[in-house]
């Protein structure tokens, strides 16, 4: 009996972003160094590798005529990913007014596009876009509130030595929690059992209105 064709699924789509999410996370999170050139460094593969996975859920997954809501996704992490990848231009500065500006934007986008396609998408997938939209502009106001020139200086008898902690640490330490939370958020609504009628009436949908 001939095996059934790879489909990629929504469930796909959750997996590879929890994925590219917990990368993130961890580089972030073993990385002695928290200056602004790991923070752009990291957040620019993860922007990129985001942008990927969302023109697959475009190419593969959203229906014709339901593709706009992901390339437009894509684009926004897309041009987040490459601006923090200018390696001459990476500061302190860059740091703060990318991933800002991409955390409202693009948490905002994802968010109102929860609300409008629950209809369509089912409540269980729209409500994962919800949520990530909602924790994404709750990154970009929790920077909003982290001085950039905040500067601490400390000294830890245990250790014999004297630390710095610097507003860009801070807001490192802060993406990198971020994509620890979405990681685990969409891993598990990845590996979620999904209603057997519900999955067959997705597919369907999405075969029909293919070109």
């Amino acid at each position: 009996m001939p095996s059934a064709p790879l489909r990629v699924t929504a469930r796909h789509i959750q997996l590879l972003r929890a994925l590219f999410a917990a990368l993130a996370a961890l580089m972030v999170t073993f990385s002695p160094d928290h200056s602004a050139e790991v923070g752009l460094a990291v957040f620019g593969g993860f922007g990129i590798a985001t942008a990927l996975v969302f023109a697959v859920s475009a190419w593969l997954v959203s229906p014709a005529g339901h593709r706009g809501a992901a390339i437009l996704l894509g684009s926004l992490y897309l041009v987040a990913g490459m601006a923090a990848s200018a390696v001459t231009l990476r500061s302190g500065t860059l740091f703060f007014v990318v991933t800002i500006a991409w955390a409202l934007i693009a948490g905002l986008t994802e968010l109102l596009v929860g609300i409008r396609q629950r209809a369509r998408l089912g409540r269980s997938e729209s409500r994962d876009a919800v949520v990530v939209g909602a924790l994404t502009i709750l990154l970009g106001v929790a920077l909003l509130f982290v001085p950039a020139d905040y500067t601490l200086n400390y000294f830890i008898e245990d250790a014999g030595r004297g630390f710095t902690l610097t507003g860009t640490i801070i807001a490192v330490g802060l993406l990198g929690g971020y994509a620890a939370v979405v990681a685990v958020y969409l891993g598990i609504a990845g590996l979620s059992p999904q209603p057997a009628a519900a999955e067959t009436a997705s597919a369907a949908t999405a075969q029909e209105d293919r070109p």
